[in-house]
């Protein structure tokens, strides 16, 4: 049994996610189908590519994920099948295999042929569902397009270091309104070796000076930092919304300055 995860910016209101289920099961009837997010905002790769790279990796290997974001081909811009750390992703050339980070894929093709053969507007109904019917029955990647020469390899978005400052951008609000940074725990405790700190929110309009291990460390309504699962900084209110009360949005910085002695 293959495991095949979906992820698109079609918000469940239509018949687009029930459409590609059917016609997954009706070409590989045995393969699990587990949806990831439906939720992406509207043509946002670098939402589809965070949501998704968060996630992958807590799949067994050989999982095959379709990523229905930005999905028809820019001009010159091909449709890809890649493997990546032992699972499978299909997209469009749009910038989200980069996107997803980490390690180089092993191998990427394009999927020309098949889209030249099924020229559709629901492309991840007419070529992602065959594409993946085929991966899950064991054809190799090799098999199913030409090795990609060339592909839009847009990175994340790094957090800077300069002197004992970490300077970070928000880069995704979650459902509860936390936001998430680019600053990871390692580049944090490897700038900071152990020292005192001060996180300012909002140039300095905002400032937090311990990092919590669990959100009940705080009381109700107030301010707090926290590592999250991804090994991401967190800036979030104890039962309540960070990002609105904060005016927070993606693109917002969030800095780190460690103290001397």
């Amino acid at each position: 049994m293959h495991i095949i995860t979906l992820t698109s910016d079609w918000n469940e209101n239509d018949y687009y996610v029930a459409s590609l289920k059917g016609k997954l099961l009706s070409a590989c009837p045995e393969a699990q189908i587990i949806d990831i997010n439906h939720r992406i905002k509207s043509f946002n790769s670098s939402h589809a590519a965070f949501v998704v790279r968060n996630s992958y990796s807590h799949f067994p290997e050989n999982t095959i994920h379709i990523i229905a974001v930005n999905t028809e081909p820019a001009l010159g811009r091909e449709l890809l099948a890649a493997r990546k750390d032992n699972h499978y992703f299909l997209c469009a050339d749009n910038g989200i295999l980069g996107l997803l980070g980490g390690n180089e894929p092993e191998e990427v093709v394009t999927l020309t042929d098949h889209y030249n053969e099924e020229a559709d507007s629901f492309i991840a109904l007419s070529v992602f569902a065959k594409v993946a019917c085929k991966l899950a029955e064991g054809t190799p990647l090799s098999k199913l397009g030409s090795p990609a020469e060339d592909f839009d390899r847009q990175t994340p978005l790094r957090a800077t270091i300069e002197d004992n400052t970490i300077t970070g951008s928000v880069i995704h609000i979650d459902s509860y309104q936390n936001a998430i940074t680019n600053i990871s725990q390692e580049l944090f405790m490897r700038v900071g070796s152990g020292k005192d700190f001060e996180i300012y929110v909002q140039n300095k309009h905002y400032m937090i000076d311990r990092i919590n291990k669990q959100y009940n460390e705080t009381e109700p309504g107030e301010l707090l930092a926290i590592f999250n699962s991804s090994g991401l900084l967190e800036i979030a209110i104890r039962s309540g919304n960070a990002a609105g009360l904060l005016k927070l949005n993606t693109n917002s910085t969030v800095r780190v300055d460690f103290k001397e002695g």
